[in-house]
């Protein structure tokens, strides 16, 4: 695969790559393989590689010759001795859309004249793709998000949701991995934690995994938290073949 792509100077000190500008599965295939390139060839003067929807910027220790580092980084993504591609995962994430938690059902439910439990199915029975992970550390962005879903962000954000809460904003559908102010609508939570600073990996989701959600009983909900709050509870995952 060979997509498109330009680069740009960020500054003196960094190099920003992009690609069409679209949320699109072949441009993450494309970045991921060519951001797991350029780690792989330990390029010693980087000192950090950042990766969003469609682009990918580099952060170098030094001035940089733009040119220079161009020619190497076009040279480093057509290379095949190093284009190992790491498999992804997809991750079963349990979900409780209990109305105890789905603070935005209702009012979904309402104005897209659908039920509550369509809602649920046609969010639970997509397998989403996580192109991203930010806003906050942990907090991934899915991909994938029935259409009949799609719900605008709230024009007034609420100044605390909790961790855990399961939301909608625009075209997707994300995780809020901590406590924080957040515009995008409710629907459920997970016990699960998306963000551990205390391990090896803090966030268990890497871009281009896959996550799929299914439903849990508020009962469910609780034995499941206990088993994360002791550190025993192992989440359902397998690998993919892309």
């Amino acid at each position: 695969m060979n997509l498109e792509r330009s680069y740009k100077p960020f500054g003196e000190h960094a190099i920003l790559i992009e690609w069409p500008n679209h949320i699109s599965k072949p441009i993450l295939e494309d970045l991921t393989r060519f951001k797991n390139k350029i780690k792989r060839s330990e390029v010693e003067h980087i000192r950090e590689i950042r990766a969003a929807y469609q682009s990918i910027l580099i952060v170098y220790h030094s001035v940089i010759s733009f040119e220079k580092e161009v020619d190497l980084l076009k040279n480093i993504y057509n290379s095949e001795a190093i284009s190992s591609y790491k498999k992804s995962k997809l991750w079963k994430i349990p979900v409780c859309y209990d109305d105890a938690f789905g603070l935005d059902l209702e009012t979904m439910s309402a104005s897209k004249n659908m039920s509550k439990a369509d809602i649920i199915k046609r969010h639970s029975e997509v397998i989403y793709t996580v192109y991203f992970i930010g806003f906050l550390p942990g907090f991934i962005y899915l991909g994938g998000l029935d259409d009949a879903l799609i719900t605008p962000r709230k024009s007034t954000p609420r100044p605390r949701i909790e961790k855990g809460s399961v939301a909608i904003g625009g075209n997707q559908t994300g995780i809020y991995p901590s406590d924080s102010p957040g515009g995008w609508n409710i629907i459920g939570k997970t016990p699960v934690n998306f963000f551990n600073p205390n391990t090896k990996t803090p966030c268990f989701a890497q871009s281009n995994d896959s996550i799929q959600f299914y439903p849990v009983s508020l009962k469910e909900f609780e034995k499941i938290k206990l088993l994360v709050d002791a550190d025993s509870y192992k989440i359902e995952s397998e690998d993919r073949h892309d």
